[in-house]
């Protein structure tokens, strides 16, 4: 049985949902989601709560159950307040820009490199900070890993781009080694 999956999904104003050809439509202040209903799983809606329910008791059924209710429970949370990832440029020369809608980053290559912002994203640049913010949690991850994978932070002096908060493992280096023996 799903622990997950039991709990029903209270709806706060402002936020409608339907289920229309099998696509549950999250529609909120911040823009609509659209989540597609995974096999075996039941959608319920009374009043202001959401709860989900399996017709089958069979091992997928079960793991789509809680996987169901916590995209749900996300299309919800991004409609209400938008999901956002902050990502941390450092090393010598290393910055970032916006140009239009695309960002350019100078991350030491012998060319700027141009990523596409793509539809539903916003991104805003900061000093040495990039910020990632829209209402799809699964959309913002992978942007702000696509971006992040551009230039890895390396472990030796930390340059690169890494999720705000990050720590990177640091190693020595070959002087330091070297001097021991």
């Amino acid at each position: 049985m799903s622990r997950i999956g039991k709990k029903p999904i209270n709806i706060p104003s402002g936020v409608e949902i339907s289920l229309i050809d099998g696509i549950v439509k999250v529609k909120g202040k911040n823009g609509e989601i659209d989540v597609k209903l995974l096999p075996f799983v039941n959608f319920e809606k009374s009043d202001n709560v959401i709860s989900f329910n399996i017709g089958k008791n069979i091992k997928q059924a079960r793991s789509n159950w809680g996987t169901m209710r916590a995209l749900v429970n996300n299309a919800i949370s991004g409609v209400v307040s938008e999901f956002l990832k902050t990502l941390e440029i450092e090393g010598v020369g290393f910055k970032a820009a916006m140009d239009g809608a695309n960002l350019v980053l100078n991350i030491g290559f012998s060319h700027p490199v141009k990523f596409i912002s793509p539809k539903g994203i916003k991104i805003s640049v900061e000093k040495n900070t990039i910020k990632i913010s829209g209402i799809d949690k699964m959309l913002v991850g992978k942007i702000a890993a696509e971006i992040r994978a551009l230039k890895k932070p390396e472990p030796y002096k930390g340059k690169g781009i890494r999720y705000q908060g990050e720590t990177i493992k640091r190693k020595e280096g070959k002087k330091a080694a070297s001097a021991t023996k």
